[in-house]
């Protein structure tokens, strides 16, 4: 997920670089580490060295991102990484891809995330909340490393 605003950061975060590779760059590679598929969602005018699929909706909110994902993927488990957690290691995924039921989130919120094909219904009802959207659902909650799930909201997250 590459799309968000960024108002925060000032700049595109997908852009920002960390230990010598954009966030979007480390994103990548992370999820092709995890995964047979790699599908980067964003508003589709983000300038980055991979296509970026567009979520198709002109408002900015995070549940679009992963609706377009998950409705354009190939397999029934898609895992969601936000190019804003750059510390969320290949094993984690796999952690929460192997714990999904309709949905396997860690134990501070909704992503990163792993989700089957079977929670768009819920997704796409109206709500915009990820986690209230899916609160009916068989929801698997992992406990990852804390460390992992460090988000980048301004340019000192990353010591910048």
């Amino acid at each position: 997920m590459v799309g968000g605003a960024s108002t925060r950061f000032g700049s595109p975060k997908a852009l920002a670089r960390i230990e010598g590779e954009t966030l979007a760059e480390r994103a990548w590679r992370t999820l092709g580490a995890a995964c047979d598929e790699r599908i980067a969602v964003g508003k589709g005018d983000e300038e980055l060295p991979f296509a970026v699929l567009a979520d198709g909706v002109e408002e900015r909110a995070a549940i679009h991102g992963l609706v377009a994902g998950l409705r354009a993927a190939r397999t029934d488990t898609c895992v969601v990484l936000p190019v804003d957690m750059p510390y969320v290691t290949a094993d984690a995924l796999r952690a929460l891809a192997a714990a999904c039921r309709d949905a396997a989130v860690p134990q501070t919120g909704p992503l990163p995330g792993a989700y089957r094909k079977s929670a768009l219904t819920a997704l796409t009802s109206g709500e915009l909340s990820i986690r209230r959207a899916i609160a009916g659902l068989d929801v698997a909650v992992v406990d990852l490393d804390e460390s992992l799930l460090g988000n980048v909201n301004t340019p000192q997250d990353l010591g910048l």
